[in-house]
């Protein structure tokens, strides 16, 4: 997969109301909490703008041609093509970043959205990543 190839309207729009959920999810309940309330409010919050979305979505792993279950989950998975991996830290790490790109090689998607919560000023704690 090549991240110079344009992503799919449906996923854009996707991607849009991921931030703008998110956005107003924040503001709602500030920082401070922990990720699964995140979480759950995103998903409520997405499925109100008529998102298809799952929460903790089993990812396994394929190794020599058999999928192996190595404990990964997706924190949500909306329109059925965009990752949101959802964290409530206090300082950016970039392993985070690596955690996303992995899952996103994995599930064969392309898009991501890392979303820190734990921030003052959501738009710092947003990243949108393309693999």
């Amino acid at each position: 997969m090549s991240a110079s190839l344009p992503i799919p309207p449906v996923l854009d729009a996707a991607g849009k109301a991921i931030v703008d959920s998110a956005l107003k999810v924040h503001t709602a309940l500030g920082p401070g909490l922990i990720e699964s309330v995140y979480e759950l409010c995103l998903a409520h919050e997405l499925t109100t703008r008529g998102f298809d979305v799952a929460r903790q979505v089993p990812l396994p792993v394929v190794y020599e041609g058999l999928r192996l279950d190595g404990g990964f989950r997706l924190d949500l998975l909306v329109a059925n093509g965009v990752i949101v991996e959802i964290k409530a830290a206090e300082q950016h790490n970039r392993l985070f970043e690596a955690q996303l790109l992995t899952y996103l090689r994995l599930s064969g998607l392309r898009l991501g959205f890392l979303i820190n919560f734990n921030v003052t000023q959501l738009r710092q704690g947003i990243k949108r990543m393309v693999y």
